[in-house]
């Protein structure tokens, strides 16, 4: 992979971060770019003008000059004053995505630093030495300054990074191991690996690439449970979605459809004679409200992928222009916004999930027998199960409050304003954890359901499906500890062996 400051994408970025023995490089076109503004940068210090974050101090101390002989210590002392995270350590994953982000940000060539410096990172990441970053102490102001500062300070050769089996160790054992020199900071460099808001971008991307998976598994287990709760498919004809013509409806609709077929042997069971009208919400209305969800997580992912093609330096330089300007680019705002959207769509998608759980366990509901057990009574059978779903969809309603409508000023006020978007992007990922667990449970339910309903079949991917997980988790004639069908099923979707099935019977979904 080559870094250019104009190439990242939600698909390669999540690639090079979980293959830790791909390399990755500094373009030629970044590294001109990076060596002209550095060259322009080193004219202006020469000329002896006072420029922020370059000779002088920083946040509150903008206005305190500091002397020639003093710029590289003053680079030095900023990344060891602003390590201040705390908490447990983002993970090597994670991390390398970090690595990268920061990287390409700065081989824009808008951060009048050395192409050394991207190089160093690039070095570090190709040979495996990777800072231990803690996940707490980021306001999204001015970007990621904590964890990033962390990050930085292994690069400097005085942080922490991850050893063998997941051990941490001073980086120097490792620099000493494998023969590589730590980067010595010039003037800029300090505060230009920190400002922006790779942090957080990079955590976003990498969960969204998840969320994405979690979206057409949904489909998945809706159409399961839409065939174990004999449901009709007349709600996903495309003239009604053509009628309302949001992407994810029509999308949804057409998976639904590809998952389902046209028709089987459950739903021809009871084409005749239904008394039924309409089904409920959480079936009719898969389409608006999967599609819904589709539709933001695409809105987010082009913000992220924006966000991680940008200059996020203050102040940035543009030397065909003859210009340093001190901007707000580092400002994490739009990630935010786009990682709370993100957190409220999942959010609701695993509601209606659950909706489908309870609505399989109820006879009223259902016609099957209660709780998903033939022999109620001595069994609880998948009372808990829909319990549990209730826990995991009440705790996402707490993680779904908007961290981006929170500010608290900083920097002796001169930081007043600020994104909380670390925060944000790190409650993403945990509602993403949350709704693939529900999800399990109503592929676990669905399942069943579809057992009760022998010897009628479902028809397309939803058989795949079911015979795949059926191969791992029993039907359960009496009751067993269902957790542990849960993370088996769990680890089929997360693996992408279930999908993989899915798709080898119908072809790709769409999002």
């Amino acid at each position: 992979m080559q870094i250019t400051g104009e190439n990242i994408t939600l698909e390669n970025l999540y690639a090079a971060a979980h293959n830790s023995s791909a390399k990755v490089e500094l373009a030629a076109s970044a590294k001109a770019e990076m060596k002209k503004s550095r060259d322009y940068i080193e004219g202006r210090i020469s000329s002896g003008e006072v420029m922020y974050g370059v000779n002088t101090g920083f946040g509150a101390f903008s206005s305190v000059r500091i002397s020639d002989a003093e710029i590289e210590q003053l680079q030095r002392n900023l990344i060891r004053s602003h390590s201040m995270g705390v908490g447990a350590p983002f993970t090597k994953t994670e991390t390398r995505a970090m690595m990268i982000l920061r990287a390409n940000a700065l081989a824009k060539g808008h951060s009048g630093i050395r192409p050394l410096v991207v190089e160093k990172i690039l070095e570090f990441l190709n040979n495996d030495i990777i800072p231990v970053v803690p996940s707490q102490g980021s306001v999204g102001a001015s970007g990621d300054l904590a964890p990033l500062s962390h990050l930085a300070l292994t690069i400097i050769g005085e942080g922490d990074a991850w050893g063998k089996d997941g051990k941490i160790v001073h980086v120097t054992e490792l620099l000493k191991a494998k023969g590589i020199e730590p980067l010595e900071l010039k003037a800029k460099e300090g505060l230009s690996m920190i400002n922006g808001c790779q942090v957080m971008t990079s955590i976003g991307l990498l969960s969204l690439w998840e969320a994405r998976r979690l979206l057409w598994l949904a489909d998945l287990a809706g159409a399961m449970s839409l065939e174990g709760l004999r449901g009709s498919r007349k709600p996903f004809d495309p003239l009604i979605q053509a009628s309302r013509p949001h992407p994810g409806e029509g999308k949804t609709g057409r998976n639904l459809i590809k998952l389902m077929g046209a028709t089987s042997e459950i739903a021809e069971s009871h084409a005749v004679n239904d008394p039924r009208v309409q089904d409920a919400y959480s079936l009719r209305c898969m389409p608006a409200v999967h599609g819904a969800a589709k539709d933001a997580l695409r809105y987010v992912v082009k913000v992220l992928e924006t966000e991680a093609n940008s200059s996020t330096d203050n102040p940035l330089v543009f030397a065909d222009a003859n210009k340093v300007l001190s901007c707000g680019n580092f400002h994490g705002m739009p990630v935010a916004h786009a990682m709370d959207f993100a957190g409220i769509a999942i959010s609701s998608q695993a509601s209606i999930s659950e909706c489908r759980i309870s609505k399989m366990i109820s006879t009223q509901m259902s016609e099957l027998p209660p709780f998903l057990t033939p022999n109620g009574g001595l069994n609880s059978g998948h009372m808990i199960v829909q319990v549990a779903a209730a826990s995991l969809v009440s705790e996402n309603k707490v993680l779904a409050h908007p961290a981006s409508v929170d500010s608290i000023p900083t920097s002796a006020e001169k930081e007043d304003h600020v994104s909380m978007g670390t925060i944000a992007a790190r409650k993403f990922a945990q509602i993403l954890r949350n709704a693939e667990n529900v999800v399990a449970m109503e592929l676990l339910s669905a399942t069943q359901a579809l057992d009760l309903l022998a010897p009628l079949k479902p028809a397309a991917a939803v058989k795949a499906a079911f015979d795949h997980i059926r191969k791992t988790v029993p039907y359960a004639k009496e009751d067993r500890i269902f957790s542990k069908d849960v993370e088996a099923i769990k680890a089929m979707m997360v693996s992408g062996d279930l999908m993989k099935v899915v798709e080898s019977a119908v072809g790709e979904l769409e999002w």
